[in-house]
């Protein structure tokens, strides 16, 4: 059973679909723009609300070249979208890890890293670091931001957020994200509260 098998998750029908036909008829270029086209301005939105707006753009491209790459080795065992999410996920978070952000080097130019930047170039990401709740936010965990942004800035469906945020070999349940994500409610407006934000 595949991890995406195990939240009870089937792929949704119109990119899916379009993007897999691709796949399948040989035309992995064409299906990658598809996809990235499609759900790069929501990806983008996401990391630019974990990130500041030179690093989302960066790691942006980097999910951009990963999902180019990994496509054709993608199954269509759960949705394309949350399969995206998990890629930009392990991307912001290789980015946090990584040195070479320290050093501020170019990536390099490719089909991917165009269209990434094509994209970025038309989308808006979400306003600076000013907004006192958006501050809130940053000072939770990471995986804590990561979850309430995908729920609720981009609207995923439980079994997908359990695909995007199962680590390798240890799987999370959607009932236990659930009850994460109601904690961290409480806990957001106890914080909003304490600070004066909420009247």
């Amino acid at each position: 059973m595949t991890k995406c098998q195990r939240y009870g998750y089937h792929p949704a029908m119109n990119l899916d679909a379009r993007v897999k036909a691709l796949l399948d008829g040989g035309a992995g270029d064409e299906a990658a723009t598809a996809a990235i086209e499609a759900l790069g301005p929501n990806i983008l939105g996401f990391l630019g609300g974990l990130l500041d707006e030179d690093d989302a753009r960066d790691v942006f491209s980097m999910f951009a070249e990963d999902l180019w790459h990994g496509l054709p080795g993608f199954r269509f065992e759960c949705s394309l979208r949350a399969w995206a999410y998990r890629v930009a996920r392990n991307a912001a978070s290789r980015f946090r890890k990584d040195a070479y952000r320290r050093r501020a080097e170019r990536f390099p130019t490719t089909m991917a890293s165009r269209l990434a930047a094509s994209i970025a170039d038309s989308a808006q990401l979400p306003g600076g670091r000013r907004d006192s709740l958006r501050q809130l936010r940053e000072s939770l965990e990471e995986d804590d931001q990561t979850l309430l942004s995908l729920r609720i800035d981009r609207e995923l469906e439980w079994e997908e957020l359990a695909v995007v945020l199962s680590a390798e070999g240890a799987p999370v349940s959607a009932a236990a994200l659930r009850k994460r994500f109601e904690r961290l409610k409480d806990r957001l407006e106890r914080l909003a509260r304490e600070q004066g934000l909420l009247g």
